[in-house]
C-alpha cells in the first residue's frame, strides 16, 4: 500500500527504547509512526497525511496488544486508510472501533466534527458559568444596574443547560462502543 521507498535511519535510543515501545503500544501505532510524528513535530514539518492525524482512541491498557496481519484488496485497504484519516485515528484503532460498533464510525460520520460539536457546547457552558459567577459577584455587592443585562441570560438558562446535556448525551452515546446511535434510538421511539 505504501508507494514511497523507505528511508531508514538507525538510532541509538540510549535507554529510551522501552518507553518508546510502550508509548507506541498505548497509542496503538507502530514505533515507526510514533518516531516519524515526533521528528516531524521537532523539525516543524507536517508528517504525511496518514501519520499526522493518528490519535489514540483510548488510554493504554495493561494488556499487551497483538499485531494482526490481514489481507485486503488495494481498494479495501485504501478505504480503511481513508476512513481512519477521516476519523482522526490510526488504522488499528479505527478498525477496532468498527469491530466494537462505535456508532459514529459505523455511520460514516466524521468523528472529529462530532467531538468538535461537544467541545463547542462545553465552551458555551463555560461562558455561561463565568457569566453566572460575574452576576453573583455583582449581586453580592448590591450592584443592581450592571447586573440587569444578565436578566435575559437567566431566563434562558435552564433551556441552555438542558440543550447542552442533550447534545453531550447524544455525542457521548455515539462515541461509545456497542450502542446504537442516539439519533437511531430517537427514531425508533417516535
Amino acid at each position: 500500500m505504501n508507494a514511497f521507498p523507505h528511508d531508514f535511519v538507525t538510532v541509538d535510543m540510549r535507554g529510551l527504547k522501552a518507553a518508546l515501545v510502550a508509548r507506541a503500544r498505548g497509542e496503538r501505532v507502530s514505533v515507526s509512526v510514533l518516531v516519524r510524528k515526533a521528528v516531524a513535530r521537532d523539525l516543524g514539518l507536517s508528517a504525511d497525511g496518514e501519520t499526522a492525524r493518528e490519535v489514540p482512541t483510548r488510554a493504554a491498557s495493561s494488556a499487551a496488544n497483538v499485531k494482526l496481519s490481514i489481507r485486503m484488496t488495494p481498494k479495501e485497504a485504501g478505504q480503511l486508510a481513508t476512513g481512519a484519516r477521516a476519523a482522526g485515528l490510526s488504522r488499528g484503532a479505527y478498525l477496532a472501533g468498527l469491530i466494537a460498533q462505535v456508532p459514529v464510525l459505523l455511520e460514516a460520520r466524521r468523528r472529529p466534527e462530532h467531538v468538535a460539536t461537544l467541545i463547542a457546547s462545553n465552551a458555551e457552558l463555560s461562558t455561561l458559568s463565568r457569566n453566572i459567577h460575574q452576576l453573583t459577584t455583582l449581586l453580592r455587592q448590591a450592584n443592581v444596574e450592571p447586573a440587569r443585562p444578565y436578566r435575559e441570560m437567566l431566563q434562558t438558562l435552564a433551556d441552555d443547560v438542558r440543550s447542552h446535556l442533550r447534545l453531550a448525551a447524544r455525542v457521548l452515546s455515539d462515541l461509545r462502543p456497542g450502542h446504537t446511535s442516539a439519533d437511531e434510538s430517537a427514531h425508533r421511539t417516535t
